[in-house]
């Protein structure tokens, strides 16, 4: 008896990369799902498929959605985990429908078989689950298999959207379902909040009566009723009391939101001691009203050119952005409770290591702020970043560190711990086997194949789309701020100078030294960084792989540099560099930024083309 075809559709799969040397891509293949097999074929137009691949559903003891955050280089975004034997088959659907049912119908017939209590609900991607960080690929699962929210209530259709009594949030940003409880969210736009008992999942309704689960940090209440959960706000105290609380916190960006002597106004109070008018630095506190927008309606505002949907978001985004302010919004104060930062400090259990652990083995350069050492640290091989006196504050050297310890990443220079009990204060990170990667470069010339150069390239998309959609940005890449691991990947570092940025947008207010080479003419002219300004150091940073290590405008100064930018004059292609790369790196060249393409769209070419 012939099997029953019950499903087919051209997806996109991941190599299972069974062995340790298997190259990892993506490839497009037509899937068929029948009452006994899982099979995949290779299409070619005009020509019979070629089977690639063949999994009998008795063996399939997993099928789960997958949810990351990871880049995924092919066309496909929706990812979904077929378990069996020992592997892993990712496979890409075009969209939350489609996976929906090829999950559903492989659950359907799998459902007798022997299967795993647990899953691992995110990516294996560079020897590690991206969900756990465990790096034994076959460890048990750290999410319980067929989890599903509960179903939201039905909508009652008789409601009036906005009513008064109603708690009414804002999307703070878009958000795509991945399962059928959950609400499409679209930024900007208000929702009613019907539950929000859970501490992660929030129930929502939309305007056409559609109800949901959205994650909490996603919106934002627009009520001021609910400030009271933000650690920022205090309600009932006067402008002298935030005064006395704020000099006796003394520290620079120290602020409140409190409510101003006008009924349903807030004021924002921040402490500073940058110099006043007279240039004579000294403490003191300055109060900001938030306003509404006249010319448009419902927006708050600080600083006239920064409007948004709600004041949480505001508050937010002032948190990392002076943008207008005597200073950005640092330390959040509480009159009678803990404050509560928006990065919070880590505990000193996982990120305070002892100093007497560490043994500083050779320097192997210096840095920004000092020197960096190769050091061994529990019988790791680490990198210790030691930060000589004067260069920076305790409190700013502390600002950094936990920005590098929010971004985690298999292409970003992992941070794994800080010491700052004594002087110098060290941060330390992984060690990188291979070094900085332009002198990796130039010691391999000749040697390195055009996959390397390719992959090295495509190692550094990855990690920049990742920093993108995080919206950091890096304002220092270049390939002497890369390094090269043992097995030859390449990772992003020195995040010395990346901002956490929420418009994706930094401009440098402190005459802050940047390199002209690899810099793009608005941050040359305007010091003006965001992400698109990344684009097109990425650019340059293509331009030194496929030249081996060239210095770019070698026997051009920065004067010079700076006349053939304005004149429209850009790098040579490469000689190893293909004519569809060297057109990659145009594009990053553009003169404005809204021209050039984001990491995420430069992943998806350079992944296209290592398929080839």
């Amino acid at each position: 008896m012939y099997p029953t075809v019950i499903l087919k559709n051209t997806l996109y799969k991941k190599s299972q990369q069974k062995r340790r040397t298997s190259p990892c891509n993506y490839k497009e293949r037509f899937f068929v799902l029948s009452t006994q097999e899982l099979t995949y074929s290779e299409p070619r137009p005009g020509k019979k498929p070629i089977q690639k691949g063949c999994i009998q559903l008795s063996r399939i003891k997993c099928v789960e959605i997958v949810r990351t955050n990871a880049p995924i280089p092919c066309k496909y975004k929706y990812p979904f985990l077929v378990v069996h034997d020992n592997y892993f088959l990712y496979i890409f659907a075009p969209d939350n429908d489609c996976r929906l049912r090829w999950v559903r119908a492989l659950k359907e017939e799998t459902k007798h078989n022997n299967l795993s209590p647990t899953y691992h609900p995110d990516l294996w991607m560079d020897g590690r689950w991206r969900c756990c960080h465990v790096t034994d690929k076959c460890a048990n699962g750290c999410h319980p298999c067929g989890s599903v929210k509960p179903l939201p209530p039905t909508p009652d259709t008789q409601r009036r959207f906005s009513d008064p009594q109603e708690r009414v949030v804002v999307a703070l940003k878009d958000f795509v379902p991945v399962q059928d409880s959950d609400l499409p969210l679209h930024k900007d736009e208000e929702y009613i909040l019907t539950d929000s008992s859970q501490p992660t999942w929030w129930t929502v309704q939309d305007r056409d009566g559609n109800v949901g689960l959205v994650p909490c940090t996603y919106v934002a209440e627009k009520s001021c009723d609910n400030f009271l959960r933000f650690a920022w706000y205090n309600k009932n105290i006067t402008r002298a009391e935030a005064e006395e609380l704020l000099l006796k916190e003394g520290k620079e960006g120290a602020f409140m939101v409190r409510d101003s002597r006008q009924a349903g106004v807030f004021t924002v109070s921040v402490f500073t001691k940058a110099p006043g008018s007279n240039g004579e630095k000294y403490p003191r506190v300055k109060h900001y009203q938030i306003r509404q927008s006249e010319e448009e309606e419902g927006k708050f505002y600080l600083a006239e050119k920064y409007l948004f949907s709600t004041i949480p978001e505001l508050i937010h985004y002032h948190q990392h952005n002076a943008a207008g302010l005597i200073t950005r919004l640092r330390h959040c104060v509480s009159w009678g409770r803990q404050a509560s930062e928006d990065i919070p400090e880590p505990s000193s259990e996982t990120w305070e290591l002892d100093p007497e652990e560490l043994e500083l083995v050779k320097e192997v350069g210096s840095g920004q702020f000092g020197l960096v050492w190769q050091g061994q640290w529990q019988d790791m091989k680490v990198a210790v970043k030691m930060v000589r006196e004067g260069a920076m504050s305790e409190e700013e050297f502390k600002e950094e560190a936990q920005v590098m310890k929010k971004v985690s990443h298999p292409k970003l220079v992992q941070l794994l711990g800080v010491c700052t009990r004594r002087s110098p204060m060290y941060l330390v990170f992984e060690y990188m086997e291979g070094g900085c990667l332009v002198e990796y470069l130039r010691s391999h010339r000749g040697a390195l194949s055009q996959d390397m150069l390719l992959g090295m390239c495509l190692d550094v998309s990855e990690a920049m789309a990742y920093l993108e959609s995080s919206n950091f940005i890096h304002r220092d890449l270049a390939a002497r701020n890369c390094l090269v691991s043992k097995d030859l990947s390449v990772k992003v570092s020195d995040f010395g100078m990346t901002r956490f940025v929420l418009d994706d947008q930094y401009t440098s207010s402190q005459g802050t030294k940047f390199p002209i080479k690899w810099s793009a003419p608005e941050v040359i002219k305007f010091s003006r960084f965001s992400s698109k300004s990344d684009v097109w150091s990425f650019g340059i940073l293509m331009w030194e792989v496929y030249t081996e290590g060239r210095l770019p405008y070698e026997n051009r100064t920065n004067q010079e540099v700076l006349e053939d930018l304005s004149a429209g004059m850009r790098l040579l292609k490469p000689r190893l560099a293909p004519e569809s790369l060297y057109q990659l790196m145009q594009w990053c060249w553009k003169e404005k930024p809204g021209d050039r393409p984001s990491f995420a769209v430069l992943l998806h070419e350079l992944a296209s083309m290592m398929e080839v």
